[in-house]
């Protein structure tokens, strides 16, 4: 029997599957490897996009049975009502379905009556209340069990109070923190997700999650801004709570100021700091572009507050992801395209739209093109780029143009003599904490990663075109040969962005006037 699709998506139907999945404590791969169907044809199920064949969702059933996923005393009614969502070419064999049901409840009491009553750290699904708000669907996901495994030993086995997930834009912090909810919900008592891309008031969001973790008490009376706030840390103690904050780099301060919550927004810095300082059993996981301040002084591999900065997905999830576009090239020029984007998922979806959209999905002819960063990963850099101070943005520039890591002592050599040492200090301690350089293989060197160094060299090229040609780094750069030679493939890559406006005989240390 075939696997039925349809033309538009049935979110009822994957959103049942998704928490069904959940309540097994399954990732995607491992329900597919047990089910023997690809991940994909997972991801197709808990989006929408497909139903699956009969053989598939009875097994799924049995699966889920087992696990105790339906609601308790409404098992028959919950498994005929997904295999009518599902859409069925045939009926539900009742017979077999009393079956099972009678077979796992006899399996229970066996259980009971054999075994001492053991008290669990997880609990039970008829108790979690879960809040999904506006979590972003994850279809797809790949890679990142390294990651998954260290958040699981930090939120459950060592109970963290507070875990940032930081990275670049688009690297897949909010896929990571979705996925990983779904797979941890179970530990939980209260589990509520909310977005803070449309920068909501620190009073909306105290009051939207008492509204889901104690509203009989808010009804009770009126509570002062303070009162509800000692609410939450007392409920936060009281329950096991998973809260997650998603995006909060919208909350925090561009140019100078980085790390540093905006004016109308410094309420959010305090919750920050209580919750990672007042001793509870809860959680509160955060994702963002960019580190707060405020919880800098908390973080220690042995505190209860960590960071877990993301990096580039590893080579064979970036190859599985490129396969499931369907984009065509050989091994070495989907590697050659990872490696361009850096492993980055989002900036890997957009270019294989692009290069489906306008080259046939070939992906030869578009790394023909040269300037590979644009359209949507672009303006991703963009909005990143337009956040930093003018030194953070010469660093990052000085960067693009080395093109090699740099330590702290080459770079303060490209500077004008008058520029304090403490300026260049500030400036690469910001940029690392907004996830826009990492660490070289050097000690005390950094780098950029290679997409922020493609979109950094298109940005010069385009600089230097607006410029006049007789002094095109004015604006913030003028070049001033001082030292020897540049290695011969430093030179051949200046060469491939700066052909026309970098001598041939300038070296690495140039000057930047500092506006």
């Amino acid at each position: 029997m075939r696997e039925y699709s349809y033309s538009e998506r049935d979110f009822t139907f994957g959103q049942t599957m998704l928490t069904l999945r959940t309540a097994i404590n399954l990732t995607q791969s491992s329900l597919a490897q047990y089910l023997g169907v690809s991940r994909r044809a997972v991801g197709d199920w808990e989006s929408g996009n497909k139903y699956p064949k009969a053989d598939n969702l009875k097994q799924f059933i049995a699966l889920a049975i087992k696990h105790q996923a339906f609601e308790a005393g409404r098992e028959a009614e919950e498994i005929r009502s997904l295999w009518q969502t599902a859409r069925q070419k045939v009926r539900l064999d009742e017979v077999s379905l009393t079956e099972l049901l009678s077979n796992a409840r006899s399996s229970e009491l066996s259980q009971a009556n054999a075994a001492p009553t053991v008290v669990s750290s997880e609990v039970a699904m008829g108790e979690l209340k879960v809040d999904w708000g506006d979590a972003p669907s994850v279809p797809t996901f790949y890679g990142r069990e390294s990651e998954l495994t260290e958040l699981r030993k930090w939120v459950v086995e060592e109970e963290c109070r507070v875990v940032s997930l930081l990275g670049l834009g688009g690297i897949g912090k909010s896929a990571l923190a979705v996925n990983f909810m779904h797979q941890v919900a179970h530990h939980f008592e209260v589990v509520i997700w909310r977005s803070l891309r449309d920068t909501p008031d620190y009073e909306t969001l105290l009051n939207g999650c008492l509204e889901i973790l104690a509203p009989e008490t808010l009804n009770q009376g009126s509570f002062n801004l303070e009162q509800r706030f000692s609410l939450l840390l007392k409920l936060l103690q009281s329950r096991r709570v998973l809260l997650v904050l998603d995006n909060l780099e919208t909350l925090l301060e561009g140019g100078q100021n980085s790390g540093s919550m905006r004016p109308g927004y410094e309420d959010y810095s305090r919750l920050l700091r209580r919750v990672a300082e007042t001793t509870h059993q809860s959680c509160l996981l955060l994702t963002s572009r960019e580190k707060p301040i405020v919880l800098a002084a908390l973080e220690g591999s042995l505190s209860p507050v960590r960071v877990l900065r993301l990096a580039r997905l590893d080579t064979e999830s970036c190859e599985q992801l490129l396969l499931d576009k369907d984009i065509a090239g050989s091994f070495v020029e989907r590697a050659q395209l990872s490696e361009i984007f850096a492993g980055n998922p989002l900036a890997l979806k957009m270019v294989a739209q692009t290069i489906v959209d306008l080259f046939e999905g070939e992906i030869a002819p578009y790394l023909e093109q040269g300037q590979v960063i644009f359209g949507g990963v672009r303006e991703l850099l963009d909005q990143q780029f337009a956040r930093l101070s003018p030194s953070e943005q010469t660093v990052l520039k000085w960067l693009a143009i080395m093109r090699e890591p740099a330590t702290l002592d080459e770079l303060f050599a490209v500077l004008v003599k008058s520029t304090p040492r403490v300026w260049l200090l500030e400036a690469v301690e910001a940029l690392h904490r907004r996830s826009l350089i990492e660490r070289g293989e050097k000690p005390g060197s950094f780098t950029l990663q290679s997409v922020v160094l493609e979109y950094l060299s298109v940005r010069l090229t385009v600089e230097v075109a607006d410029e006049p040609v007789q002094d095109p780094f004015t604006r913030p750069l003028e070049t001033n040969f001082v030292q020897g030679q540049p290695k011969d493939y430093l030179q051949q890559s200046q060469d491939r962005y700066y052909p026309k406006t970098v001598p041939k005989s300038w070296g690495n240390s140039l000057l930047i006037s500092v506006n």
